[in-house]
């Protein structure tokens, strides 16, 4: 029997079941009709076509009186196949939904996913009119109930946020105390043992490499291998399938509740800069079928090739009205109804530029943001840069808005590897990177921190190879960055020698320390708390296997001593305001006191002067953090936050510096909490008085705290 069909409604997009039938409603300015597809429960048989009856204000819509959630479907939209004008319809290619909630299947790639004959001398000129929906995903109608409960938004403070990077499903593929159905999936990720690792180790907030649905790059497949990372989007409101256990959508919200129950915010990785259709040369699976002229930025000079700032192929046109539209309905979408709490925006610059092609810290999608009542409240964090011409933009995004710091990165990385000229660069990005972040009242919590990602060596690489191993990635060690500032400590890769590997784990804690104990947010790598490695591979986004997945089972005793050293630090940092500050220092004398927020200081003590920033070999540095500056600290009720006094000491030095403590006041001592040279990173307690000399070993990070001459630290807080 014929599917009953009424003239529905334009808005809402997308497909929307609202306990009576389901309203379907697609935008394209540039079509000239519009089918809706239904399929059976498989997906693998086409019911029926239905033209939507309605046009209006360049959507299409129609309403089924009769359609129910778990219904799959898809469109087939008709109109000009002429790609030198930028369109590019082609109604025997199904196309997938921009506004679907779930999807069914997976894509299994042939050549008639393509809008031209594969192979035609004409290339994308040519036109295929092989049907493609067999090898289709469908989109699935879905009821988006869910019981909350009393479900409550952690709202961290920016500066009291630790995040925690991971890949939902290699974070969980080999944990032993995850239910084998469960590995690899959300409700592997809710899994009581995962969370008890986050909630002891500390981390406010968890940021998931992309989740929104995605596909694998048909050169990967035909290697074997698979789009790991995920940042090849191709529906931005349906999560990834191969993330379900059980293909509910209440599985993802069962993660974010009990997240929440465990105080730990959810950050979303997210890719709106570009989508998984490539250039003019690949497949039409969605936008490109629908209205591609109005997705996709094209190039004025020649319509039939895309504008291409990502290195993907193309770039989303959200100068577009109803493209910014798509974006910002898929953002609240997800806080709103998926209660996620921020987004980390892949190449962020992409999605600020003109039409003209320039980026404008003004750009359309950053004041929609920046004015939106739901979007505004929740953590924005933007990856200021992408490959188009003026692209780096760390420091010019907009008030509001946190930035991956790769300068951080890069200094950090530098000055223990032991370069030499770094002393004042350095001094910047531990103190939340004033030079670029400090203006129109931004906090030092723009600069978000870090010192490996996803993308790069992790933690025990970064000190273990010189070099990128990146050849089971089989583009024959092309393939990831060449600038890793690594240094593996006199041996490639794993080794059995004591010396060097006392100096890895050394340097493993000097750059954990100096990371969570800077000013800004700090962001840390899954894994890296316990020494995980890819075995040298710099760019493991294709390896969904045991070189990009966590391994739980081969957690040496180093790996343990270093993971109680992580949550050490990460406790000192939040129970210490001084290490995590919501203003910037400037070293001068506050008000109605004689002490300074920050003085830096030479190894015998004294405070440095200009001379001593401008030495070249120079590769420690010391400062002392005042505790009393907690009195421009104010809590939520307004009141001062004073705090203890530190003593922070970086030796990037290949040989020993006898360092001078600083004076304290009458009565007063130093203890020394930390100091990576000895097998734990802790400092045992030892207590010393003003003007005595500490050794601090070479490359070496070195804490003390000035405490009663009688008391102990734990005593003292």
């Amino acid at each position: 029997m014929k599917a009953r069909i009424w003239p529905g409604e334009p808005y809402p997009m997308g497909a929307t079941w609202d306990g009576k039938g389901v309203n379907f409603a697609l935008f394209s300015e540039n079509a000239e009709k519009v089918e809706l597809c239904l399929f059976d429960e498989r997906g693998e048989r086409e019911l029926e076509r239905i033209a939507l009856p309605e046009f209006t204000d360049e959507v299409w819509h129609g309403y089924l009186p009769d359609a129910r959630p778990g219904q799959l479907y898809g469109y087939r939209v008709h109109g000009p196949y002429d790609p030198r004008n930028g369109h590019r319809f082609n109604p025997h290619k199904l196309l997938l939904d921009p506004y679907a909630k779930a999807l069914h299947g997976t894509l299994r790639w042939s050549d008639a996913h393509y809008g031209y004959r594969v192979g035609h001398p004409d290339a994308d000129l040519s036109f295929d009119t092989r049907d493609n929906a067999a090898g289709m995903p469908k989109c699935r109608i879905v009821d988006t109930a869910f019981t909350w409960g009393e479900d409550r938004r952690p709202r961290r403070p920016w500066h009291e946020t630790i995040i925690y990077e991971l890949h939902v499903r290699g974070f969980t593929k080999l944990h032993p105390d995850v239910p084998e159905p469960l590995r690899g999936t959300f409700a592997g990720l809710a899994a009581p043992a995962v969370i008890q690792h986050l909630s002891d180790l500390g981390v406010t907030a968890v940021e998931l490499l992309p989740i929104q649905a995605f596909i694998d790059d048909r050169y990967l497949v035909e290697k074997q291998l698979r789009n790991y990372w995920g940042y090849n989007s191709i529906a931005f409101f349906a999560p990834e399938p191969r993330y379900f256990s059980n293909g509910r959508l209440g599985e993802f919200k069962t993660l974010v509740q009990l997240l929440h129950d465990a105080g730990i915010e959810v950050l979303l990785d997210v890719v709106y800069n570009h989508t998984a259709e490539g250039n003019h040369m690949g497949p039409t699976l969605c936008f490109r079928g629908i209205d591609n002229a109005s997705y996709y930025k094209l190039r004025p000079e020649d319509r039939r090739y895309y504008a291409d700032f990502t290195g993907c192929g193309n770039v989303f046109d959200l100068y577009h009205p109803r493209v910014l539209q798509l974006v910002m309905d898929s953002l609240r979408y997800w806080v709103e109804e998926m209660h996620v709490d921020g987004f980390r925006f892949d190449l962020a610059t992409a999605l600020a530029r003109r039409e003209n092609g320039l980026f404008d810290s003004h750009a359309g999608f950053l004041d929609a943001v920046r004015q939106d009542p739901v979007l505004s409240r929740v953590k924005l964090i933007s990856e200021s840069w992408d490959l188009g011409e003026g692209g780096y933009q760390v420091g010019g995004f907009p008030a509001g808005w946190a930035e991956w710091n790769d300068q951080y990165r890069d200094t950090v990385r530098r000055f223990w590897k032991g370069d030499e000229g770094l002393i004042g660069t350095v001094a910047s990005r531990i103190t939340g990177s004033s030079d670029i972040f400090d203006r129109k009242g931004r906090r030092p919590w723009a600069s978000i921190n870090f010192v490996t990602a996803h993308d790069g060596f992790t933690l025990t690489d970064l000190v273990s190879y010189d070099r990128k191993h990146n050849m089971a990635n089989h583009e024959g060690n092309r393939d990831g960055s060449d600038n890793n500032y690594s240094w593996n400590g006199g041996v490639e890769g794993p080794t059995d020698d004591p010396k060097i590997r006392r100096l890895r784990a050394r340097q493993k804690r000097n750059f954990l320390a100096t990371l969570i104990l800077s000013q800004g947010v700090p962001m840390i790598v899954a894994g890296d708390e316990f020494g995980r490695t890819q075995n040298g591979n710099n760019n493991a986004y294709c390896q969904d296997n045991e070189i990009g997945w966590v391994d739980w089972e081969n957690i040496e005793a180093e790996d343990r001593r270093l993971l109680a050293f992580v949550q050490r630090l990460i406790r000192l940092r939040l129970d210490h305001i001084v290490f995590h500050r919501n203003r910037f220092f400037h070293g001068e004398v506050l008000p109605g006191t004689n002490v300074k927020d920050i003085v830096w200081l030479r190894p015998d003590g004294q405070e440095k002067e200009g001379e001593d920033w401008e030495m070249p070999y120079a590769r420690c540095l010391s400062f002392l953090l005042s505790g009393e500056a907690g009195q421009y600290h104010l809590t939520t009720q307004g009141e001062p936050e004073p705090d203890d006094s530190f003593l922070v000491i970086f030796n990037a030095y290949h040989d020993d510096i006898d360092y001078t403590l600083p004076p304290v006041n009458l009565g007063r001592r130093w203890e020394l909490l930390m100091d990576s040279a000895t097998e734990d990173g802790f400092g045992g307690g030892e207590v010393l008085g003003a003007a005595e000399v500490y050794p601090v070993k070479p490359r070496s990070f070195v804490l003390f705290i000035r405490c009663d001459e009688k008391k102990t630290d734990a005593e003292n807080r």
